[in-house]
């Protein structure tokens, strides 16, 4: 596999061309930003462990009929995956209040949903990622009615299968964002990543948070989080 030029460099991520036009390689950076890029640093090590923990996790899911866009992973920080069309969709599933949910409503962090909710916010930088409903993905084309309910089926089981891995790790997933694509014959399949970055994850006993929110919130020993958070995955997979 030879990797071609740079087609993309996100906050946390850049994508190459490679010479089989169905694949890329995703490089992982250490770079680590929040409230839409206002707040940019690093978190040393941090590509590693969320290109190896997603690699994993993907795997995990692929065992359990979700499809993934992963292909190989080549070393710490690279990894081959199928090129997709993104769904401009970021599709977030909540256990837990927390974050912009409990600031959005009015929500006491930490009340535990009686079922599982799950919101959208349109991927776009330039407008904030607002929060829209199925119908007006419709309307503005993101997706058809039967790629929402795809979309929607694959999410909900991501998160059955999820907080039960967790839960065997002594983790308590809150929340996480999914992003899912587009490969070349139509199939979803669920793409991005699957990290500290992109979850929040609760130790279940003493409720430290072992993910970014470390990093927004100032709360020191981000580094350390990670680390831990990749220890305990790396003792059940």
């Amino acid at each position: 596999m030879t990797q071609r030029d740079q087609l993309y460099e996100g906050k946390a991520k850049k994508v190459f061309l490679t010479d089989d036009p169905e694949l890329l390689i995703v490089h992982y950076k250490d770079d680590a930003t929040a409230f839409n890029g206002l707040k940019k640093g690093q978190i040393a090590g941090k590509g590693v462990i969320n290109n190896k923990m997603s690699n994993r996790l993907m795997m995990l899911l692929e065992k359990e009929g979700i499809p993934t866009h992963f292909v190989r992973e080549i070393n710490d920080r690279d990894t081959i995956v199928k090129k997709v069309s993104i769904v401009p969709l970021e599709v977030i599933i909540r256990n837990i209040a927390a974050g912009s949910f409990s600031k959005r409503y009015g929500v006491a962090e930490g009340v535990v949903f009686d079922s599982p909710t799950i919101e959208f916010s349109y991927k776009n930088d330039e407008l904030g990622d607002p929060l829209i409903n199925d119908y007006h993905a419709l309307a503005l084309k993101i997706a058809s009615e039967a790629d929402i309910a795809q979309i929607k089926k694959y999410a909900f089981l991501v998160n059955e299968k999820l907080k039960a891995f967790w839960k065997e790790c002594g983790v308590t997933l809150v929340d996480f964002k999914l992003e899912f694509g587009k490969t070349s014959d139509g199939t979803i399949v669920l793409a991005d990543e699957i990290s500290p970055d992109t979850c929040r994850l609760w130790d279940s006993k003493t409720g430290e948070k072992l993910d970014k929110d470390r990093f927004r919130r100032d709360l020191g020993g981000v580094e350390e989080a990670y680390e831990e958070i990749m220890k305990r995955l790396s003792a059940h997979i």
